[in-house]
């Protein structure tokens, strides 16, 4: 098992669910990168944020939370997880994502808008 700097009852716990879902860790490409806002210089020099993909879904998380690399590498593992079980559960498709993203973003553009000064 990973140390991932958490309690050993989250650890067991993610590793159940892994099991569940039929992730192993052999399937994970997992990658490290820049993090991005908030946070100051920590954040903006060290390899943070944490990219992992599921190679026989194809499904890719990146999580940036914590401070902490191995926080985030747990956190990752865990909404993989949680996105693999919603799928299989008949999760929403694909076009109902894209509706829901265009309408996100047409109502950042109206208060966008709106706080313009003309």
């Amino acid at each position: 098992m990973i140390d991932f700097g958490v309690t050993e009852q989250k650890g067991a716990e993610l590793a159940a669910q892994m099991a569940r879902c039929g992730v192993r860790e052999e399937d994970l490409a997992e990658r490290f990168v820049r993090g991005r806002g908030p946070g100051g210089q920590k954040i903006n020099k060290s390899n943070v944020c944490v990219r992992l993909r599921h190679r026989p879904s194809g499904l890719a998380v990146k999580v940036q939370e914590g401070r902490s690399q191995a926080l985030n590498r747990f956190l990752a593992r865990r909404r993989l997880c949680e996105l693999l079980e919603a799928r299989a559960l008949g999760g929403e498709s694909g076009a109902a994502r894209r509706e829901a993203k265009v309408r996100k973003q047409k109502d950042r553009r109206r208060r966008r808008r709106k706080k313009l000064p003309r």
